[in-house]
């Protein structure tokens, strides 16, 4: 299945005993969908707390067939407003939604303006310095390729390596709104939002681009901008090999600056 959530009520992806989850949202659902005691779900990647979904995979089990568009249709009927399965398709037993993912991809939505959000409130990040896009452009270039991303990652990450591939980090402006978008074969816990608060930096002129490079080395979390607001950051989906004829877009995609 493929999810999209707001995840502003959440309290992030994973299962809590709070309940108050999106996977506990999702799992409950499916469990009345299909009458069972419950369902386990296996997601392509966790997100935190007021981190959104687009496209969210996860696959499970099921001992009952259905066709897919009931899937969809009925899994939604017992989802909350914000939470909802946009497509439903049968796989093969070697399909692994986290393991068969062979990228991750996050866009941040950044609100540049003296004014604090209001419509928006809780879905894009918010800055109300100026920021230059060529200064943060050359200062995202020092991430991209494969480097050790110690300096971006939360303490309680449990990632066996910090070693990560950033394929492309790409920086786009539509009038006071920014996009930074973000794919890399696999992210660590608050890699993003650290990195985020580092560009910011840079873009306001409080840093040089360089600067991105040093922490970068210096495989410190101290180093490093402090982590920044989860309200802008949008799990694209992961990316799949084409054999799996697993859809990579939601509508949602065209609802983002």
């Amino acid at each position: 299945m493929g999810v999209s959530y707001n995840g502003r009520a959440y309290d992030g992806w994973q299962s809590q005993p709070s309940g108050q989850t999106v996977q506990d949202k999702l799992e409950k659902a499916l469990a009345r969908f299909l009458d069972l005691p419950g369902v386990n779900t296996l997601c392509a990647g966790r997100t935190d707390a007021g981190v959104h979904g687009l496209n969210q995979v996860v696959h499970f089990d099921s001992p009952l067939a259905r066709p897919e568009n009931a899937w969809v249709r009925g899994t939604n009927s017992f989802l909350p407003p914000d939470i909802a399965v946009q497509w439903a398709r049968t796989v093969p037993p070697g399909f692994h939604a986290r393991a068969s993912a062979i990228g991750r991809r996050y866009a941040y939505v950044l609100l540049e303006s003296p004014v604090r959000p209001s419509v928006d409130h809780g879905q894009v990040g918010w800055v109300f310095r100026p920021l230059d896009l060529a200064t943060m452009q050359a200062a995202a270039h020092h991430l991209v390729g494969e480097h050790d991303f110690t300096s971006f990652r939360a303490s309680s990450c449990q990632a066996h390596s910090p070693v990560k591939d950033m394929r492309r980090i790409t920086i786009d402006r539509r009038g006071a709104y920014w996009r930074f978008e973000f794919e890399a074969s696999a992210f660590l816990h608050h890699m993003i939002r650290n990195i985020m608060g580092c560009l910011i930096a840079v873009g306001t002129g409080n840093r040089p681009p360089l600067w991105m490079a040093e922490v970068l080395a210096a495989k410190s979390r101290d180093v490093a901008a402090p982590t920044f607001a989860p309200d802008g950051l949008y799990f694209l989906g992961p990316v799949y090999d084409s054999s799996w004829n697993i859809p990579d877009r939601t509508p949602a995609f065209d609802w983002l600056p």
